[in-house]
C-alpha cells in the first residue's frame, strides 16, 4: 500500500504537528480525484470528473456519491511536509496514521470555506 503525501503550509504544518488539525482538505478537481478514488475499480474516464466538481459545492454531494460509482483509494499512511523539502530534512517531514478520506464540508477555521464541499483526509497518530 501507498503512502499519501501533501504539502502544506507552514501554518496548516504547524497545527498538524502539534495535534490541533487533525485533518487536511483538498478541493474537488480532475488533478485530486485521481489521486485520491476509484472510478468502477479501475482509473477513471474523463468523463466522470465533471458531475463530482460540479456538485461538489451543493448539498446534493450525497445524490452523486450514490449514483456515480467510485471509491476512495487505501493509504497506509499521511506524509505531510511543509513546502517540498528534501528527503533528508525530517524537520519539514511529518508522518500520520491514516485515517481515510470523506467528502464533507471542512473546519472555517482549518482553511476550508464555509459551504463548501472538499476531499477531507484525516489523520490519526504521529508516527
Amino acid at each position: 500500500m501507498k503512502n499519501l503525501q501533501l504539502p502544506l503550509t507552514k501554518d496548516w504544518f504547524d497545527l498538524t504537528k502539534s495535534g490541533q488539525k487533525t485533518e487536511d482538505y483538498r478541493d474537488i478537481t480532475p488533478r485530486f480525484c485521481n489521486r485520491f478514488l476509484f472510478y468502477e475499480g479501475q482509473e477513471k474516464p474523463i468523463w466522470w470528473w465533471k458531475s463530482l466538481i460540479e456538485f461538489s459545492s451543493s448539498n446534493r454531494i450525497e445524490a452523486i456519491s450514490t449514483n456515480i460509482c467510485f471509491t476512495f483509494k487505501q493509504f497506509e499512511n499521511n506524509i505531510m511536509t511543509l513546502g517540498y523539502p528534501k528527503k533528508t530534512n525530517t524537520e519539514k517531514i511529518l508522518t500520520l496514521e491514516h485515517k481515510g478520506i470523506e467528502i464533507r464540508e471542512g473546519n472555517p477555521e482549518w482553511g476550508a470555506e464555509l459551504g463548501k464541499f472538499y476531499f477531507v483526509i484525516k489523520h490519526g497518530k504521529i508516527l
